[in-house]
């Protein structure tokens, strides 16, 4: 049976498929052989350090930080966006222009409406103005 041009071309991915493949199920090979392998009640506490445990483990997380993390990612992917317009600028045209400014536009526009809502306030000042509206309330 002759091999094609398209068999020859993917013969590089079989060699590194065989060869990531193979390599994985070494390592694994050798961590389990060279292992210790030994079970100790030590290991059963929740922190295998050896420091015993104090308190619960279980604390309130600050939502606003999270929230911080998603809008980093959003306007992250806003410039990917941005970055890869500007090197086909010219292709665009016109066109172009106008799109990806409609695009900054409703970006900045819901960016302006976070800051309105206090998305982007936490931290000692979102906490002192907490502390300021119960006061009002009470």
């Amino acid at each position: 049976m002759p091999v094609t041009a398209q068999q020859v071309e993917f013969l590089p991915l079989a060699i590194y498929t065989f060869i990531a493949v193979a390599l994985i199920f070494a390592l694994l090979a050798a961590a389990y052989y060279l292992g210790s392998g030994k079970d100790s009640p030590d290991k059963g506490i929740p922190y295998e350090s050896g420091i015993v445990p104090s308190g619960s483990a279980r604390h309130a997380s600050q939502v606003p930080f999270y929230l911080i993390a998603i809008f980093f990612i959003v306007f992250d992917v806003e410039g990917a966006f941005i970055y890869t317009w500007a090197t086909a600028w010219d292709l665009l045209g016109i066109q172009g222009m106008i799109h990806i400014t409609i695009f900054i536009v409703v970006l900045l526009l819901g960016l302006v409406w976070l800051w309105i809502k206090g998305g982007l306030d936490w931290g000692p000042t979102a906490m002192k103005k907490q502390v300021e509206a119960k006061v009002k309330v009470e």
